[in-house]
């Protein structure tokens, strides 16, 4: 195997290929929203294949703390709807963790609840902006204080909301989601307008639970007081997890690797188009449509790539693949470049000054933007001990590079990737020769 076990840090081996089959956790980002829209139902909602990342527990933590009964048992997650009016606030501080996604879409849901709510995180969330969240959510009526300079905890006094039309100055799949789930308790319709098209799981979900969700163009409505229905939901294999593979397959020579029940949901599948119009051997073996959403097996086998420039207009949706391609980037005939991706420096670290650090650690080149890097192709990476900065995506992007490295490459913090990839280690060792 090209993996060793350390406790706070991991040891990753040159790989001599990839082999094998995969079954992915469930998607965080459906995850979140099923069990949200599931606490403010009618009914229980039996939700199958949830996420086991830490990032979803978050959200089950906080619903619990506004009087939700949530059973858990494996993957399973039974939750007694409380109805739109049925939570009861918290006496304490709701803790959203690592999670941003946590903290932005369920200020929309407490935003239209009668009473104070107080919601923060871990240091890294308390660095995070909430301002985008914030304004929509005033607008509509809500009152929220943060600390200075819109960072967690944040203070809602929920209330009686009013529709809105807003139109996001950035594309943002949570902030949308926010307006949207907020958008329930509010007497008319409410709009939100995209800049770019982001993740629609969120329309998804709601139409499956039974609200009225209207598209025209970048424009999404959804029809107030809607009485959300309890049902049973099954939450595809995380895309982006699976990212990490799709890039290993394709850069580990021999590599040959086949993934199930992916979803395939169209806002999420950006970066496979990219790959494959780069010359990458990614086919699509089968697909299938489960509670709205798409999924489908894979079949990655190692290849050249030529590389390119991705375009600012695909950002939004290649946003949490970004790190890992830019080290795929390395390997490619032109290199990588992309601009437009500023959102990378208030993540869960800075992850371009991130990335740009560690690539040059393993002795590639690497240009830095305020909003992007550039990598030049066809460069060898060597082993070194690089930082994971706390984020997962980092951890894992840096693993991918570990393998195609001459000599061993040592993560620092790694078990970071339980946000949101609990078994990652185990898994890559799985389909490591």
């Amino acid at each position: 195997m090209g993996l060793l076990s350390f406790t706070k840090h991991k040891k990753i081996k040159p790989a001599k290929r990839l082999a094998g089959s995969i079954r992915f956790p469930g998607d965080k980002s459906v995850s979140h929203r099923y069990a949200m829209l599931a606490a403010i139902a009618e009914g229980e909602s039996e939700i199958h294949f949830f996420a086991e990342s830490a990032d979803c527990q978050s959200t089950l933590n906080c619903l619990e703390e506004l009087g939700v009964r949530i059973k858990r048992q494996g993957n399973l997650v039974v939750i007694e709807g409380a109805g739109p009016e049925g939570l009861r606030p918290s006496n304490r501080q709701l803790d959203a963790g690592n999670s941003g996604s946590t903290i932005r879409m369920l200020s929309g849901i407490l935003s239209g609840q009668a009473f104070r709510s107080v919601i923060g995180g871990d240091a890294s969330l308390s660095r995070r902006p909430m301002k985008r969240v914030m304004e929509p959510l005033t607008r509509m009526g809500a009152r929220i204080e943060s600390s200075t300079g819109g960072l967690p905890p944040l203070t809602i006094e929920g209330g009686a909301l009013k529709p809105i039309r807003y139109e996001l100055p950035v594309a943002s799949a949570q902030v949308k989601t926010a307006v949207l789930f907020a958008g329930l308790f509010a007497d008319g319709m409410t709009e939100v307008v995209e800049p770019h098209r982001t993740r629609d799981h969120s329309e998804i979900a709601l139409e499956q639970m039974g609200a009225q969700i209207g598209r025209h163009g970048g424009t999404i409505a959804i029809q107030g007081k809607a009485r959300l229905k309890g049902c049973k939901l099954y939450v595809p294999g995380d895309i982006s997890s699976a990212a990490f593979f799709i890039v290993a397959g394709l850069l580990v020579p021999g590599s040959d690797l086949a993934f199930h029940d992916v979803g395939l949901n169209p806002t999420r599948t950006a970066m496979i188009d990219l790959l494959q119009s780069m010359g990458g051997d990614i086919k699509v073996l089968k697909l299938d449509i489960l509670n709205g959403e798409l999924i489908g097996n894979l079949q990655v086998t190692a290849g050249r790539l030529r590389g390119g420039q991705i375009s600012p207009e695909i950002i939004p949706e290649l946003i949490d693949e970004l790190p890992v391609l830019a080290v795929l980037g390395t390997q490619t005939e032109e290199g990588l470049f992309f601009h437009g991706a500023q959102e990378l420096r208030v993540k869960e670290s800075d992850r371009i000054a991130a990335v740009a650090e560690n690539l040059r650690k393993m002795g590639a080149e690497v240009e830095e933007y305020p909003d992007g890097l550039r990598v030049p192709g066809r460069q060898a990476l060597h082993g070194a001990e690089v930082s994971s900065y706390g984020d997962h995506r980092i951890a894992m992007a840096f693993a991918v590079a570990g393998l195609i490295a001459e000599g061993a490459t040592t993560i620092m913090d790694s078990e970071c990737v339980q946000i949101s990839f609990p078994t990652f280690f185990e898994t890559l060792a799985d389909v490591t020769e």
